[in-house]
C-alpha cells in the first residue's frame, strides 16, 4: 500500500478562507511579503481563450510561483467569464489551485472569487494605511460602486484605519446603493452610514475615496478632492475605462500596485498618452512604499492617488496565507 502523501490535498471554500484571512491577517502579510518576495515571484502574461460555448465566454489563465524557501509555491488561478449568463448567476468564476514549486504536488484548491474579493481589498486598504497623514486621521471613507467588491473595501479599511467613523455610498443603480448601506449599517452600528445622491457630494467631503466600478467616463472630478485626500482606484482594468479625471492626477501624487498599473488603466494610459502625467511622476509602487524605499505623503495637505489592477503576486501571497492559516488549525 501506498504511503499517504505529506500534504494532504486540500479545498478551501468562501466560507472557510474569510475565517482564514481576516483582514487584520492578510494586510499585515501583504505589508511584509510584497517587498520581502514580489523580486522572486514570476507571473508570465495571463492567457485567454474564447470559449465557443457562450457569447463572449473566456477562460483566462495567470500562473505564478516563486522558488524562495519561505514562499515555496506555485499558483495557477483560473477565471472564466461568462457575460451572457442571467442577472441571478454571476458572470466571473475562479479558483487557485497552489502547488508545492519543490516538488509539484498540488496542495490546495482555493475559491477564487472570494480570493481576489478578499486581497483586492486588502491591497487598497494596505495602500491608504501608508499613504493617509498619521497627524490627520482619516474619518470619512466614500465608496463608488456598490457591488460584490464594495462591503470587501469598507471592511478592509474600518480594519486598516480604526479613526473612520463615517461612509458616504453612492451608485448608479439606488437599489443598491440603499442594500449596500443597510448591510453596512447592520455590521457596524458605531459607523455613521449614508447614500448620496452625486459623487460631487461624497468627494468633497471624504478623507479616502475608493472607487470600484467599470466606469468609461471620470466619477471623481478631481477639483473637488479635499487637501490631504487619499485616492483609490481600484475598477479600471483596461485602457477604455476612467474612474477618475485628469485634474485628479494633476493635483495628486501617484503610487500604483504594479508595473503593469501603467498599461492596463485607463486613466493612467490616457493620462500618459495626452502628457498629463509623465512615468516619472509615478512616485513608486506598493511594494516601495511597503519597503519604505520610495517616500509615501509628504505634508498633510497633499493628496495621493493609489491605482490598482491586481496581478497573481498578490494572489500567490494571499493563497499561500490562507493554505498555512488552514493547514495549521486543521492540525491544531
Amino acid at each position: 500500500m501506498a504511503a499517504p502523501p505529506s500534504h494532504p490535498f486540500v479545498y478551501i471554500d468562501a466560507e472557510a478562507l474569510h475565517a482564514v484571512l481576516p483582514f487584520p491577517s492578510l494586510i499585515s502579510h501583504l505589508r511584509a511579503g510584497l517587498p520581502a518576495f514580489s523580486g522572486d515571484i514570476h507571473c508570465p502574461h495571463r492567457v485567454s481563450f474564447p470559449v465557443p460555448t457562450s457569447p463572449s465566454a473566456a477562460l483566462l489563465l495567470m500562473p505564478s510561483w516563486c522558488a524562495h524557501p519561505s514562499l515555496p509555491y506555485l499558483a495557477l488561478k483560473a477565471v472564466t467569464s461568462f457575460p451572457a449568463n442571467s442577472p441571478h448567476r454571476p458572470s466571473i468564476h475562479a479558483t487557485v489551485s497552489l502547488f508545492s514549486s519543490a516538488s509539484g504536488v498540488p496542495l490546495a484548491s482555493v475559491d477564487g472569487s472570494a480570493l481576489t474579493l478578499l486581497r483586492t481589498a486588502a491591497v487598497s486598504a494596505l495602500a491608504a494605511s501608508l499613504l493617509v497623514s498619521p497627524s490627520r486621521p482619516p474619518s470619512t471613507l466614500a465608496l463608488a460602486g456598490a457591488g460584490a467588491l464594495a462591503p470587501y473595501l469598507a471592511e478592509a479599511h474600518l480594519s486598516a484605519l480604526p479613526s473612520l467613523s463615517r461612509i458616504l455610498v453612492w451608485n448608479r443603480t439606488k437599489a443598491k446603493s440603499a442594500a449596500l448601506v443597510a448591510k453596512l449599517r447592520d455590521a457596524h452600528p458605531g459607523v455613521a452610514v449614508e447614500e448620496v445622491d452625486g459623487m460631487d457630494e461624497a468627494v468633497s467631503a471624504a478623507d479616502i475615496v475608493s472607487c470600484a466600478t467599470g466606469s468609461q467616463e471620470p466619477i471623481v472630478r478631481g477639483e473637488l478632492l479635499k487637501p490631504g485626500a487619499h485616492l483609490d482606484l481600484v475598477g479600471s482594468f483596461t485602457p477604455a475605462m476612467r474612474e477618475c479625471d485628469d485634474e485628479a492626477l494633476r493635483r495628486g501624487r501617484v503610487f500604483i500596485d504594479f508595473e503593469a498599473a501603467l498599461e492596463e488603466a485607463g486613466e493612467l494610459v490616457g493620462a500618459l498618452q495626452r502628457g498629463v502625467l509623465r512615468r516619472d511622476d509615478v512616485a513608486g509602487t506598493l511594494a516601495e512604499l511597503a519597503a519604505g524605499t520610495v517616500a509615501g505623503r509628504r505634508s498633510d495637505d497633499e493628496i495621493t492617488v493609489f491605482k490598482s489592477v491586481g496581478t497573481a503576486v498578490v494572489d500567490l501571497l494571499a493563497a499561500q496565507l490562507a493554505y498555512e492559516n488552514y493547514t495549521a488549525a486543521k492540525n491544531a
